[in-house]
């Protein structure tokens, strides 16, 4: 059974960066796609961006492309989630979320019921 944990949120003024990790215990990441997540207080989850199992496809949401970039560290048994030019609509709990690869139509997609394990989540909260 795959585990995720998420780390590396917390307070950042708008315009900082924050890079979030979402290790993974229990087996390894190379064989699952890779979802990040968020929920604003009030509103959906939604995707932010996936990595496919060699880290060859990722997706990104349109609110977050050329900000966010998602990288696997396979050393590590980690997908991290770089996060630059932050505003404060992107403060929302942040969840990482991974599905076996090899699972009949699993593609890199932003789509929740996709995805079987997920991390617990971590607050990421931009203001001044």
């Amino acid at each position: 059974q795959l585990k995720l944990v998420e780390s590396g949120g917390g307070l950042v003024q708008p315009g900082g960066s924050l890079r979030l990790p979402c290790a993974a215990a229990g087996s390894t990441v190379d064989y699952y796609v890779i979802g990040w997540f968020r929920q604003a207080p009030g509103k959906e989850r939604e995707g932010v961006s996936c990595t496919d199992k060699r880290g060859a496809v990722t997706n990104y949401a349109d609110s977050v492309k050329g900000r966010f970039t998602i990288s696997r560290d396979s050393a590590k048994n980690t997908v991290y989630l770089q996060m630059n030019s932050l505003k404060p609509e992107d403060t929302a709990v942040y969840s990482c979320a991974a599905v076996p690869s090899l699972w009949p139509g699993v593609t890199c997609v932003l789509t929740t019921r996709q995805y079987s394990s997920w991390g617990q989540g971590i607050q990421v909260t931009v203001s001044s």
